[in-house]
């Protein structure tokens, strides 16, 4: 059963993208999260060189830890203040090779549990269309959550 909606607080939104953002290995693989809300997330990637494989395309690697990213955040928000989460299962479809430009991640959650959640996300280009898709198993880890300064909802 999902968890009853309850406010995000911009504050605690703003640290969580700024901590998110800092870490070494988004700016090492080179993308960011770039929007977080109940049961969705955005991010995205310049595609810059560094991700590509010697064939030209991003490598799928960096595509799946996108994904596993986006699905990631897209559940978050559900979780307690003091809960992380770790994922558990990663099913994706590489659909169509990414050459350069931006790409979008458009993570969704499907349902937020107390223990396991489940996601999907879509990966597109500038124009649209989808490169890959995959969905994502969450496991709860009380206890783990990130230490920001803020609460994580406004008092309802």
């Amino acid at each position: 059963m999902n968890a009853p909606a309850r406010t995000p607080n911009p504050d605690y939104v703003a640290a969580l993208l700024d901590s998110v953002n800092s870490a070494p290995y988004l700016q090492t693989v080179g993308f960011r999260i770039v929007d977080i809300g109940l049961d969705c997330s955005r991010m995205e990637m310049e595609i810059d060189g560094r991700q590509l494989q010697n064939i030209g395309s991003v490598h799928g690697g960096a595509l799946a830890s996108l994904i596993d990213a986006a699905t990631y955040w897209a559940t978050f928000l559900r979780l307690p203040q003091d809960t992380g989460q770790v994922n558990v299962d990663l099913k994706l479809n590489y659909l169509k090779p990414a050459v350069g430009g931006r790409i979008v991640a458009a993570g969704r959650c499907l349902r937020a549990g107390r223990t396991i959640s489940y996601a999907e996300c879509s990966v597109r280009d500038a124009r649209g269309e989808l490169l890959a898709h995959g969905t994502s198993t969450l496991m709860a880890l009380p206890g783990q959550g990130l230490p920001l300064p803020h609460p994580k909802f406004l008092e309802s």
